[in-house]
């Protein structure tokens, strides 16, 4: 199974000509590449597929999102490769 996971990016840099950034995925980070979503700034949550950024999303639909995907631990741990770890805030 494919899955897209959404993540907030937290840092935007340069690799060898190509835009890239440190996404975070509740707690998770990976490397991402953002050529595909030129607008997306640090704070902007991303839509991350084989560590490619597709689309942009808000925030809201990004937490339901990964709420959903931690109820699928098993996909979600063989995407990233570790689990999301639980959320930190009391909602």
């Amino acid at each position: 199974m494919c899955l897209g996971i959404p993540g907030r990016i937290i840092d935007i840099h340069d690799s060898d000509g190509l835009r890239m950034g440190s996404v975070d995925f509740g707690g998770v980070r990976r490397e991402a590449c953002l050529a595909y979503t030129p607008r997306a700034d640090v704070g902007t949550y991303v839509i991350v597929h084989v560590g490619f950024a597709i689309a942009q999303v808000d925030e809201a639909e990004a937490e339901r999102t990964l709420d959903v995907l931690r109820a699928m631990a098993d996909q979600v741990t063989g995407e990233l490769g570790e689990p999301l770890p639980g959320r930190t805030d009391a909602s």
